[in-house]
């Protein structure tokens, strides 16, 4: 039986530079298909549904970041993005836009590989870990087994990180998870200093699960140790 090939967009308007990721990526048997500016990634999105993006956050007609808000619309496939400074503003930028991750340039194979496969990898079905099948906490609801979080009854439109930061913290209702435990059960091991990568989608997680997201009352924050999501009954009572 042959296996469908996963497929990755990638996008860069250095026409060298795209090649060698395209060959790469082609190398460690993905689908690959570029492009060289903004407005061109909105539209193979369409076409094409790719399972990951690539973007370079300057492009030209639309950046990286734009591009980013404007997929978040429509698409909830990992978004890897490129950036040319190893700055923690560009890197929050790109990731309150909706990516899901950074890559800095000058790179190597091996490392672009490496974080290429592990979105892929947490892209997919989350494993269920809890016996039961969803948890609930006043309106919010979390649904394991369909790995999606309702308001309401209404579905919410997460990311898979979005959705893997909540899910954690439901599986831990009521107790104080740490940003180490987050960082290393979300994104792996190697991300246990990357903090701001914590909290620009806590942020983003807020901005959709809250009712007023400047005074959170399901995912709070912890100060000096971690994050906890509120246990709340019908009557919205803890």
């Amino acid at each position: 039986m042959i296996t469908k090939k996963q497929t990755v967009l990638v996008a860069d308007d250095d026409p060298r530079l795209l090649k060698l990721i395209q060959r790469n990526l082609e190398i460690a048997n993905y689908r690959v298909v570029t492009v060289s500016d903004g407005p061109s990634v909105l539209r193979q999105a369409e076409a094409e549904e790719p399972d990951l993006y690539v973007l370079d956050i300057m492009m030209p007609g639309l950046d990286g970041r734009e591009v980013t808000r404007r997929l978040r619309e429509f698409s909830i496939a990992p978004v890897l993005m490129l950036t040319a400074k190893d700055t923690e503003d560009d890197k929050v930028a790109g990731l309150e836009a909706g990516a899901d991750d950074y890559l800095t340039k000058p790179f190597g194979a091996p490392e672009l590989i490496a974080r290429v496969k592990a979105l892929m990898r947490r892209a997919k079905q989350y494993t269920k870990e809890a016996t039961t099948p969803s948890f609930t906490t006043g309106d919010l609801t979390v649904d394991f087994s369909q790995h999606q979080a309702l308001r309401d009854g209404e579905p919410i439109n997460l990311t898979p990180t979005e959705y893997r930061i909540l899910a954690h913290l439901a599986r831990n209702a009521g107790r104080v998870v740490t940003q180490d435990d987050l960082l290393t059960k979300v994104w792996g091991p190697a991300y246990r200093d990357e903090a701001h990568l914590l909290r620009v989608n806590i942020a983003r997680l807020r901005q959709k699960v809250e009712p007023e997201p400047s005074n959170p009352r399901y995912v709070i924050t912890r100060p000096g140790i971690g994050y906890s999501l509120t246990k709340l009954n019908n009557n919205g009572q803890s």
